[in-house]
């Protein structure tokens, strides 16, 4: 069993006890309250019996040193796929925790860190409207993605024997889902506007019909991936964002599309001499040959054109996922093609319209009217039945 005891000149209680490998450890608790001391004793007396090795420096490390341990962990196990996204998000952490050791990360530390991202302006991208880059603030939700690796990070550490304490991580709570799609008429109006980008016809038909990621699903495909024989698009397993692969059939439309972008990919690679493996290459000017990354520009000029600013280019994926709903396609089998690996996540995708629910009100109504219209007719063969007897003459 371990003690506590004061030592000259720290403000603070310090531990002794025997870890794992039998050494006698002496260590700061790094508070001077005697309870919480105590606390910080029973926590490291449990590690030690359940076997567990804890580093004898633990009220000296830092959180540059779990963040490093997180992303090691993230590099060789390939659980982030987005190491650049993970990175920037991270940054944000380093930039408020960055000299602070893991100890002093706490609950009331943690509640500064979010206070201080709520209040910050969000940096322009390619606004050019003064006062809605003035109005944008950070949102909760991606206040909660940072808090979500931060906890992550200090989960790890603590199960790398770096840390004894975890403090209480609360997330914020979010704004609704987007609720936006793509009916018919507004698909049809955008493939109008796009009439001038065959490429990019194609690219928002493959969205609207299977539910693909746009930018990292679809902009993505290499042409060894289309079979225009067998009709099939198909996903790599490791290429998506649940890792695993997928295989659609093609419709009429999009099979003729797909075979006339394969034709535009042969021209250009016999215009410039060499072998192009995206199905989605620039097809002109100086970025001829390279894989379009994405298309913000042309997205938000059709989208004006057809009427319908704002729209999201994940909108296609909602307006997927409520179209196959409508359809009647086992919710097994559309998961299956859109790649949504739980069904808690696909039914937030399945999006109600204002016409569907005009629709379910007037289907609630027909039985009625019709039980009342069958009624109205007994009542009036009724009253004519009673009436022929009336004129019929007594014998």
């Amino acid at each position: 069993m371990g003690s506590l005891y004061e030592r000259k000149g720290s403000p603070y209680w310090w531990a002794d006890y025997v870890d794992t490998e039998g050494v006698r450890q002496r260590v700061s608790t790094g508070t001077g309250d005697k309870k919480k001391a105590e606390d910080f004793l029973k926590i490291r007396e449990g590690k030690v019996a359940e076997g567990v090795h804890v580093s004898p420096r633990i009220d000296r490390v830092t959180y540059n040193e779990v963040r490093d341990n997180l992303l090691s962990h993230y590099e060789t196990s390939g659980d982030w796929k987005d190491m650049e996204e993970a990175r920037r998000r991270i940054a944000h952490l380093t930039k408020f925790f960055g000299r602070d050791r893991v100890v002093s990360i706490t609950t009331p530390r943690v509640r500064a860190y979010v206070e201080k991202r709520l209040n910050e302006k969000v940096p322009p991208a390619r606004e050019t409207d003064k006062a809605k880059i003035e109005s944008r603030v950070v949102a909760p939700a991606t206040v909660n993605r940072e808090l979500a690796l931060l906890r992550r990070m200090l989960r790890l550490g603590a199960d790398d024997g770096l840390i004894a304490r975890l403090p209480k991580i609360k997330m914020l709570r979010e704004a609704p889902a987007r609720a936006g799609f793509v009916d018919d008429e507004k698909y049809r109006s955008l493939m109008n506007a796009l009439k001038r980008r065959a490429d990019l016809q194609c690219v928002v038909a493959i969205g609207y019909a299977f539910g693909w990621r746009i930018k990292s699903e679809v902009l993505t495909l290499e042409r060894r991936q289309v079979d225009l024989e067998v009709g099939t698009l198909r996903l790599d397993a490791g290429s998506t964002k649940n890792k695993e692969g997928r295989v659609v059939y093609l419709t009429p439309e999009i099979k003729t599309m797909l075979a006339a972008q394969l034709e535009r990919v042969d021209e250009l690679q016999k215009k410039l001499g060499r072998i192009i493996p995206f199905l989605f290459p620039y097809l002109r000017h100086r970025r001829a040959g390279t894989r379009i990354v994405e298309f913000r520009k042309a997205w938000r000029s059709a989208c004006r054109r057809a009427g319908v600013p704002g729209l999201l280019l994940h909108d296609l994926r909602r307006s997927a996922v409520r179209n196959m709903e409508r359809h009647g396609v086992p919710r097994s089998h559309a998961m299956k093609i859109t790649g949504h690996k739980t069904e808690s996540i696909y039914r937030r995708y399945a999006i109600v319209s204002d016409a569907d629910l005009r629709e379910a009100s007037r289907r609630i109504a027909a039985p009625t009217a019709q039980e009342a219209g069958r009624k109205a007719g007994t009542s009036q063969s009724t009253s004519q039945s009673a009436l022929r007897s009336k004129m019929v003459p007594a014998k």
